[in-house]
């Protein structure tokens, strides 16, 4: 557990934080209805929206879900955590927010306080998301967080723990799970529309050399790409096919030791499920590849570019997939209002937060076996 005085310091070096960029292995419900759309249900009548505090404001809570708070209908954005001044005037200004609503990372616990603020939604670093998640629990609010969901498995569960100590709800920030184009690639596979899924390739890389930036620090970010984006890929091959995955394999690289000093700059790993079908999967930060794919007896769908918040296009062997763009960010907060209004599970609960850290985990010490073959 790091010190305040170092979290603050940290974040007011790195300046922007960038929260994750997508699980269940539940079937999804058939989309013929909405034409692949997940849509929001209107709030009941009378009902106050939820009041949202977003706790970090770098980049992806500025430019992501501060405005997708501006289309949802069950929640608002009402309170700010910041170690930086000059970003709480500017989001005071912007968003209206009152002054009274705004914290810092020594003031933090006082939220409890605050009956402006529901719903508290962790945008740290990777490493201090349970910390954040637990304290915010244990202030009655309930928890959003970004993904990954932690650093370890243990944090996953004690992160589970607070909350249901605390009769709150905890979900993980799974963007992917309220998109058109992957709720239908659920769709195909779970329900064997082509026949049993065999085969899955989902893959997430892009260029990074800013060695400045958090996610190249292990502590700060538990481990590099596999957490940054490469969990968007072990989701695919988990909600695609239906199932958890029993062992995988894996394999680290660094071909530029000088830059990646304490991370592994690229991983491939491949895993295999219970009902015969085998995945493979690649993460760095020197390359750029966005895709999910999957293979059945009787068709294929793939979805390319697809983890992006917008840009996400699909198709299968029948013809383009063609659904609209939506802001996944907005459904997925609306989602989680709904889940409190009507006491249910999210379907991005933090049970899957846990999942995805268990297969990390097991891909980590793969790589440290030399790749030999490891029980999730």
């Amino acid at each position: 557990m790091h010190s305040r005085r170092t979290r603050r310091t940290f974040l007011q070096k790195t300046g922007a934080l960038l929260g994750g960029l997508a699980l269940s292995g539940a079937p999804v419900a058939t989309l013929a209805d909405t034409q692949g759309i997940q849509r929001r249900t209107p709030p009941p009548p009378g009902m106050n929206p939820f009041g949202v505090a977003l706790v970090g404001l770098g980049n992806y809570a500025t430019n992501q879900l501060a405005p997708a708070l501006q289309e949802t209908e069950r929640c608002r954005l009402t309170g700010i955590v910041t170690g930086t001044p000059a970003k709480a005037d500017k989001w005071m200004a912007e968003y209206n927010i009152p002054e009274q609503n705004v914290y810092n990372y020594e003031t933090f616990d006082r939220i409890a306080d605050n009956p402006d603020i529901d719903i508290v939604y962790v945008v740290l670093p990777n490493s201090m998301h349970a910390e954040y998640a637990i304290r915010a629990a244990e202030a009655g609010k309930q928890v959003i967080t970004e993904k990954p969901m932690a650093t370890s498995v243990r944090d996953c569960e004690r992160m589970i723990e607070a909350c249901d100590q605390a009769g709150v709800k905890l979900s993980v920030g799974y963007r992917l799970h309220f998109e058109p184009h992957h709720q239908e690639i659920m769709r195909l596979g779970q329900e064997q529309v082509f026949g049993p899924v065999t085969v899955v390739e989902a893959s997430f890389s892009f260029t990074s050399r800013n060695t400045d930036a958090w996610r190249f620090s292990k502590e700060m970010a538990g481990g590099g790409a596999l957490l940054d984006v490469g969990v968007y890929a072990i989701q695919g091959a988990r909600y695609t096919i239906g199932e958890e995955p029993v062992r995988v394999r894996a394999s680290g690289y660094n071909t530029r030791p000088d830059i990646f000093t304490e991370i592994y700059e690229t991983i491939l790993w491949e895993m295999e499920f219970p009902g015969g079908a085998v995945s493979s999967h690649s993460t760095s930060y020197s390359a750029n590849v966005n895709r999910l794919y999957m293979m059945a007896p009787r068709g294929w769908a793939r979805i390319e570019p697809a983890f992006m918040y917008n840009s996400v296009s699909g198709e299968t062997n029948e013809g383009p997939m063609g659904y609209p763009h939506v802001t996944q960010q907005a459904l997925q907060m609306d989602d989680f209002a709904r889940c409190i209004t009507e006491d249910e599970t999210s379907r991005v609960s933090g049970e899957e937060g846990l999942k995805d850290m268990q297969v990390i985990e097991a891909i980590y010490r793969s790589i440290d076996r030399n790749g030999r073959w490891v029980e999730v």
